[in-house]
């Protein structure tokens, strides 16, 4: 009879046990199933009306759909910045490329991007080491004693017990309603946003480093202009005082041949400080002293001529060429994926929780029989007494998110606006220094003939100070006029994101970013 008793007890404790592991399997099929589901809105990449051409272009352009065009990823922003931020070797000039060079290596903006950049990675990997479990290990040592009316009759030294325990902790919270996938998502696209606006700052620091170059080249050709004039005025200085102590000339023509050779002259401490303000400049975007660079960019200097700017490619193409757009448009894909993180707050979470150990009242018997211990077990957390509070902050995320959109709308704008302007400011500078050559070798012919008519006795001092005059500000005008094109090229060139199709190279990159950016955004997807 007793024996019955026992089996049917052994029998009712095998059933609930069988049970209790049905309910588990049950609950966790449940949550892996819900671990599936996502919440919030899933990013579509916002469309871009844009012209279908430049306006300051020639180049014919089909039309197209910005909105079909592959969202960056993680390599095909690295692929961009590689192809297309290296412009300046377009211009040929090996002391350009060195000042580039040797800027993004030192520069410190690069440097404070590159910083966020690494925190934005530790930031994605942390979402990544969320999907698994956090295990750690704890020791500890208790001694405690009882009162003496707790036990009776004993010494002190029985009173007192030692409790020492040592062991793993494991918990692990399974991922209900998409809460790891968002964050993932929202921390990769954080990442690349980052990794963008580096891009944009090499593109940002190497044309500075150019345009200060030009500009400082544009000021070393008006020095060699105003000094070359200066001694060829100096020269006619002489010869009208040599007219007039041979009794040929008069005063007036001395002293106004005087006058211009000072004004002249007045010109050159102007030019010179602000060459040497541009040689600092250079030193300092270089992360070097101001005057790290001072012998070498003073040393004879022979441009080479600038190089074509037709295809640019299609305005299309600036939403994966500007670093500026790839980091709005990431940004607002990490917002978005934000929503439907917060999103899950507003359900439980469910957190399994174990532990394995030991436990002993003496230290030399942890690890012995019968002192093993353990536990497991899941645990829910809600907020249902919070939901107004989690409410609020998704609302707020859907305001962030409608102020990135926003953002990313103005980019593409203002991206619009700089390439045309840069492009039609080209177009117009180019036009200019053509005109301003034609008008300086005009002028270095009419010079020629003014003194040799001068001499011949067939017109007067006057004409020679006209000419002279003339051909001084004609070919100012002219250094300056080849500056400010190159300048702009320059312009052109960070306004298009740091180069355009028609550069082989950048032609190559660009196939393989864009056979590349599915696999990759595939890769990433958790």
């Amino acid at each position: 009879m007793r024996n019955r008793k026992i089996a049917s007890s052994m029998s009712a404790r095998t059933g609930s046990a069988r049970t209790g592991i049905a309910r588990v399997a049950l609950a966790n099929a449940l949550a892996l199933a819900l671990a599936g589901c996502a919440l919030g809105p899933d990013y579509v990449r916002p469309t871009s009306p844009l012209p279908p051409e430049f306006a300051n272009t020639p180049e014919a352009a089909s039309p197209s759909m910005a909105a079909n065009a592959d969202a960056p990823s993680s390599e095909s922003i690295a692929a961009g910045a590689d192809a297309l931020a290296t412009f300046w070797k377009r211009f040929d000039d090996p002391v350009l490329d060195a000042l580039v060079e040797q800027a993004l290596a030192a520069n410190h903006d690069l440097r404070i991007a590159q910083a966020r950049l690494e925190e934005a990675r530790v930031a994605r990997r942390s979402a990544y080491i969320d999907l698994f479990p956090t295990v750690t290990a704890s020791g500890s040592r208790q001694r405690s004693a009882l009162a003496a009316p707790e036990a009776p009759g004993a010494p002190p030294e029985a009173r007192r017990s030692d409790y020492y325990e040592a062991g793993f902790d494991a918990s692990w919270e399974i991922s209900l309603f998409g809460r790891n996938r968002r964050g993932i998502a929202a921390q990769t696209a954080f990442a690349d946003a980052a990794q963008a606006q580096v891009w944009g700052t090499q593109v940002a620091v190497a044309g500075e480093v150019a345009r200060q170059y030009f500009e400082l080249r544009g000021l070393q050709a008006r020095l060699d202009v105003a000094r070359r004039n200066a001694d060829a005025q100096r020269q006619s200085l002489a010869i009208t005082r040599a007219r007039v102590d041979n009794g040929i000339g008069n005063d007036l023509d001395r002293a106004r041949a005087e006058a211009q050779y000072e004004t002249t002259l007045a010109q050159i401490p102007q030019l010179e400080t602000a060459a040497a303000s541009a040689i600092y400049r250079i030193g300092v975007l270089t992360g070097q002293p101001p005057a790290a660079h001072e012998e070498r960019l003073s040393a004879p200097y022979e441009p080479a001529p600038l190089p074509e700017v037709t295809p640019v490619g299609r305005p299309e193409d600036l939403l994966r060429r500007r670093p500026d757009i790839v980091a709005a448009e990431r940004t607002l894909a990490g917002r978005t994926n934000l929503i439907g993180y917060r999103m899950t707050d507003l359900f439980p979470r469910i957190v399994f929780n174990g532990r394995v150990g030991y436990a002993a009242e003496q230290l030399g018997d942890l690890g012995g029989s019968g002192t093993r211990t353990w536990r497991f077990g899941p645990g829910i957390t809600w907020a249902a007494f919070d939901i107004p509070r989690v409410l609020q902050q998704v609302n707020a995320e859907k305001a962030r998110t409608e102020g990135a959109l926003a953002e990313y709308e103005q980019t593409v704008l203002e991206a619009l606006e700089d390439a045309e302007g840069a492009l039609n400011a080209y177009g117009r500078n180019a036009a200019e220094r053509d005109h301003r050559e034609r008008a300086a070798r005009a002028g270095t012919d009419a010079v020629k003939l003014a003194r040799m008519r001068y001499d011949a006795g067939i017109s007067d001092f006057e004409t020679v100070l006209d000419t002279e005059r003339a051909l001084l500000q004609s070919e100012d005008q002219l250094a300056q006029a080849r500056a400010q094109a190159a300048t702009s090229l320059v312009a052109v060139y960070k306004a298009l994101g740091g180069g355009w199709i028609g550069d082989a190279a950048v032609d190559e990159r660009a196939v393989d970013e864009r056979a590349n950016d599915s696999a990759s955004e595939a890769q990433a997807r958790p």
